[in-house]
């Protein structure tokens, strides 16, 4: 778990695929999600570019899922900065329930 981690982006399950992932983001607007496990716990983020160089590589799959890459390079346990509104979350960004 990361302490430090600035929870008011939106928070997706690490099982989530790739695919849905860079659509979420493009939907939402947002250059990141917040990664969560199953017990409810942010376990780090990932940016849009980040996910883009994996979905370019040979390896990739449309089955591919955030927790697959979130051991290499591509999942970031660094905190993200937004703006925070009234109610603990970035302005005009959709909250995903984990």
């Amino acid at each position: 778990m990361v302490d430090a981690m600035d929870t008011s982006g939106p928070r997706v399950r690490d099982d989530m695929t790739v695919e849905v992932a860079l659509s979420v983001m493009a939907s939402a607007r947002v250059e990141y999600l917040l990664l969560c496990d199953g017990d409810d716990q942010c376990t780090g983020s990932v940016t849009r570019a980040e996910l883009a160089v994996h979905r370019g590589s040979s390896t990739y799959t449309d089955r591919t899922r955030l927790r697959d890459v979130l051991d290499g390079p591509f999942a970031s346990p660094v905190p993200r900065t937004a703006a925070v509104g009234e109610h603990g979350r970035a302005p005009g960004v959709l909250a995903l329930s984990c």
